[in-house]
């Protein structure tokens, strides 16, 4: 089981506005700014498990983002779009990955590949 993961950014203080809008229609916020660090730590209602944190050279990373419905998908994606992020598949059934696969995807301002994904229960 993963505890928490991070990804690396050029900017943190862009990247750490650019994620606070994005992750709050999934439920998250800053639950840890350590800014000397150059890092920022989300929560959610579970867990701090998600962290931002400054590099000289980012590498591209996936990270997919639970979400109770199709709607927070759609928040998500709308939301992340508003704060700079950049489309990388608009909401919608990824029927190819499985039944009932929801998702939406955007790449930060460092080009990580984040996804909002809901699994339909109807669907299976």
């Amino acid at each position: 089981m993963i505890a928490h993961t991070s990804v690396a950014v050029k900017d943190y203080e862009k990247s750490k506005e650019l994620y606070a809008r994005m992750l709050a229609p999934l439920g998250y916020s800053i639950g840890m700014d350590a800014t000397e660090h150059k890092a920022v730590g989300f929560k959610d209602a579970k867990a701090q498990d998600f962290w931002v944190s400054q590099s000289e050279s980012p590498v591209g990373t996936h990270v997919a983002f639970a979400a109770q419905s199709a709607d927070e998908v759609e928040a998500f994606y709308a939301a992340a779009l508003a704060a700079g992020a950049k489309d990388n598949g608009e909401p919608g059934y990824r029927t190819s990955y499985a039944h009932g696969y929801f998702a939406a995807f955007v790449h930060d301002l460092d080009g990580n590949n984040i996804e909002a994904v809901w699994f339909d229960p109807s669907k299976k």
